[in-house]
């Protein structure tokens, strides 16, 4: 079974659009029309930029039109403060060329997610280290003009925690804050076990909270709220139906690389055995997720590196030298 029939069988979305993308031109073998791949590679990290220019490569994707960078850097995962110091630039480079500054631009940072629950506290641990300015432009003006921009931040929580849908409070505080453009970091479900923890992907297309784990919230982009949104996640959890899937993929090579098990195995018996593996998982069918039980380290790193990249690149004021002393 192709994995694209399979992922659609058993209903995992791909919250990664270069996985998509991967995932597709593998099968068919040729390029996707209606979709640009560029890629560099840089001593730190690998830099996809896949861009969506039209109605097909919509449709092919599963994903509106427009740009999705991702930044693959397994170093991610290691307490090494200057690798670290590295991506946060090549983050906030990227992050740069997808926002049109100017002096009084003013930025809404959402955290999405819920902090109760580690794997998904990406969004409300970014928040809590985001320089917020906003309220300092009504009280030093002068001292603010040139070197900083207007910031607010706030973790707004999940249905399950307020009762009310996060797209609901957004469009309440975009009506009154009237920012020019809106980030929301979120917590995403990778399609491969590799990615979790390593992979950061920005997208100028706005975001719809929980699609990775199957929870369908109302989409925040610019049509709902009325500005442009920025979308920024990093997978911290795989279906295990993937994890399943690839075991299976690993099984039947070794079976046709080793004679005497080639002879117990023919292509027929594949379905017999993705049969197993999907009565195996009944019990959650697509619902049973996995994460490292280092999830908590992985989640403050990457959360520090996203934090540091967005303060680098809204205020004109801080660079990667003087950022320790405006979190002070």
């Amino acid at each position: 079974m192709k994995k694209s029939s399979f992922f659609q069988n058993m209903n995992i979305n791909i919250d990664l659009a270069v996985e998509a993308h991967d995932l597709l031109r593998g099968e068919t073998g040729r390029e996707v029309a209606g979709v640009v791949m560029e890629k560099e590679t840089l001593p730190e990290a690998t830099v996809t930029k896949i861009t969506i220019t039209n109605k097909n490569g919509e449709k092919k994707l599963g994903r509106p039109k427009g740009n999705y960078i991702t930044i693959e850097a397994p170093t991610i995962k290691d307490n090494n403060f200057q690798e670290h110091r590295k991506i946060t630039e090549i983050l906030a480079r990227y992050l740069a060329n997808l926002i049109n500054f100017k002096e009084d631009t003013s930025i809404l940072i959402i955290g999405l997610g819920n902090w109760q629950a580690t794997p998904d506290a990406l969004g409300p641990k970014v928040v809590e280290k985001v320089i917020v300015t906003r309220h300092l432009f009504y009280y030093t003006p002068e001292e603010m003009q040139g070197k900083m921009r207007k910031v607010s931040a706030i973790s707004p929580g999940v249905l399950g925690l307020t009762g009310i849908e996060t797209a609901e409070i957004i469009r309440g505080l975009v009506e009154h804050v009237q920012p020019d453009y809106v980030i929301a970091i979120d917590s995403l479900a990778a399609g491969a076990l590799e990615r979790i923890g390593t992979t950061i992907q920005l997208a100028d297309t706005g975001i719809n909270p929980g699609s990775g784990i199957g929870n369908h919230r109302k989409g925040l982009n610019e049509e709902t709220l009325g500005c442009k949104v920025i979308a920024i996640g990093v997978p911290t959890v795989v279906n295990a139906a993937v994890i399943a899937h690839k075991t299976i993929e690993e099984l039947l090579s070794q079976i046709e690389s080793e004679p005497t098990l080639a002879k117990i195995y023919d292509s027929e018996n594949e379905q017999i055995l993705l049969g197993v593996m999907e009565r195996a998982l009944s019990p959650f069918r697509n619902n049973l997720m996995v994460t490292p039980k280092e999830v908590d380290d992985l989640i403050e790193r990457s959360s520090r590196i996203i934090a540091n990249s967005l303060n680098l690149c809204i205020h004109p004021g801080i660079s990667t030298n003087n950022l320790e002393l405006y979190q002070q």
